[in-house]
């Protein structure tokens, strides 16, 4: 008898606050672990990293993770024996280090395929990474590539809260979401 993984959310540079998609998973989704950074603003690639491998290392059994923002680039740096416990990732939204200043430790982002299977989604107009940087991310990581038009950085400023179409995303790789937790999600 196999269980569900264990979710485990990932938020980017300086976390994800009430409203956000990713909060409220963590307050609806059965079987959620939330990475939670020592500092949220001014991140360290080699901190960031070790305390994700120290979440996963606690999830009970295989993981799919659900990654905002630089917390995709984070996933992307995981050393191989944290990465071989991932069963899936939802990658959304991804940050370009390259660009921002604040995040330069996070650079060069890895270019290698992932080791699992993975969904990256981005927007045409995000401002923190163009769609285009988005795009080679998914080539290189050999990512399922969902382009949306127009939907921001995917967050509470761009207008999405519950975000209905992550989790059908994230049902996809294996995660348990309940009725409850996709009703929910659609009165919000």
């Amino acid at each position: 008898m196999s269980c569900a993984p264990t979710v485990i959310i990932i938020p980017g540079w300086r976390n994800s606050g009430p409203g956000h998609w990713q909060t409220l998973w963590s307050d609806s989704l059965p079987s959620v672990l939330r990475v939670e950074q020592d500092d949220w603003v001014a991140p360290v690639r080699q901190s960031w990293v070790a305390r994700l491998s120290e979440t996963i290392a606690r999830a009970p059994g295989p993981v799919v993770v659900v990654a905002h923002s630089l917390g995709c680039i984070t996933a992307a740096h995981l050393p191989p024996e944290a990465a071989q416990r991932i069963q899936g990732a939802l990658l959304v939204a991804p940050a370009d280090p390259e660009r921002r200043g604040v995040l330069a430790d996070f650079a060069p982002v890895p270019y290698q395929r992932l080791p699992y299977r993975s969904i990256l989604v981005a927007s045409s107009n995000d401002p923190y990474c163009p769609v285009r940087t988005a795009g080679a991310y998914a080539r290189a990581w050999g990512s399922e590539f969902v382009r949306l038009n127009d939907a921001g950085h995917i967050n509470v400023d761009s207008g999405h809260g519950a975000w209905p179409l992550g989790l059908a995303l994230l049902q996809s790789l294996g995660a348990d979401v309940p009725v409850g937790a996709r009703q929910a999600t659609e009165a919000a």
